[in-house]
């Protein structure tokens, strides 16, 4: 793995602060704690020693420097007190961000109107089962991704990168999408026309539409110049599943793997260009915006 690569995965950078904060701390307490109790008992005894032997000869001796021995000898190097210190807060922030909770920014228009740039969201890490924080291996099964979920995934092409999209395709699932409208399973999603959509950022009006896929009514955009025919798909793994003409495509989604769009759909880079996203990619189950700066109206869950 690159340095590079290495300083873009904030979970591995947590990992490792908390691996080393939490390896000082050990030592510490187990050892470096008992080092410096021993040296401050060898000292203190020295010191009533000598006190002794001075009010013996009738000489008065300060307490205060007693206390002042012990409390130097006893104090952490400061790099074992900020090591310490800090090995909590790494820790509790490393567990929530790896099995519970973690925040994303979203950075493109491809989710739009769903999510749009700026949006910061909360990712559910546990709804599709519990995986170890750095290889992403699930260990414990508790959901599987459902058709309609926004999903957060790695990006199957450069793992280093997370894309959300929406679930269209689970294992198993034919996915026809034919002159911009979806069928999966041999059955059509339903669609309902809505205002069209303003673009504040370009000034341009898309047309947008309720769909109803599995049960799970959410916005989408279609750019009426977009032609229906998907562009220079990639050869991805499981390509010959697909097959593309004019007026769209259509694909049968393998095991173990899902079939993503955006909601965007003619500005989104998805399943239809770079394939199947394995099960072993996924990251977590979007469902919440907790910010954003420019519009606080976006506040709030989303489906």
């Amino acid at each position: 793995m690159s340095l590079q690569a290495i300083l873009g995965n904030f979970a591995l950078i947590l990992f490792i602060l908390t691996v080393g904060t939490g390896i000082i701390w050990f030592l510490d307490v187990f050892h470096f704690a008992r080092q410096r109790r021993a040296r401050a008992d060898a000292a203190l005894a020295e010191y009533d020693a000598r006190r002794a032997r001075l009010q013996a000869d009738g000489l008065k001796v300060d307490e205060s420097d007693r206390t002042r021995i012990e409390a130097d000898i006893l104090r952490q190097p400061t790099w074992i007190e900020y090591s310490g210190s800090f090995f909590p807060v790494i820790a509790l922030v490393f567990f929530l961000r790896s099995f519970l909770y973690e925040p994303f920014k979203i950075p493109s228009s491809s989710m739009v109107p769903t999510l749009v740039i700026g949006d910061l969201i909360l990712v559910n890490k546990f709804t599709y089962g519990v995986r170890l924080p750095i290889i992403n291996k699930k260990i414990i099964d508790i959901n599987n991704p459902q058709r309609g979920d926004v999903m957060v995934f790695k990006y199957p092409k450069d793992p280093s990168l997370d894309y959300i999209k929406r679930v269209i395709g689970v294992p198993g699932d034919k996915i026809t999408y034919k002159n911009k409208r979806l069928t999966v399973n041999g059955k059509e999603v339903s669609y309902e026309s809505l205002p069209d959509y303003l673009d504040e950022e370009h000034l341009n009006y898309s047309k947008q539409y309720l769909e109803g896929l599995a049960g799970v009514p959410h916005r989408i955009l279609n750019d009426e110049k977009a032609p229906a025919y998907v562009q220079n798909p990639d050869p991805f793994p499981k390509r010959e599943l697909c097959t593309y003409n004019v007026e769209g495509f259509s694909c049968t989604v393998p095991s173990g793997h899902y079939f993503m769009m955006g909601d965007n759909r003619d500005n989104s880079l998805d399943s239809r260009y770079w394939g199947f996203v394995p099960d072993e990619n996924i990251v977590g189950k979007a469902f919440f915006v907790w910010m954003n700066l420019g519009n606080l109206r976006r506040i709030g869950s989303f489906q």
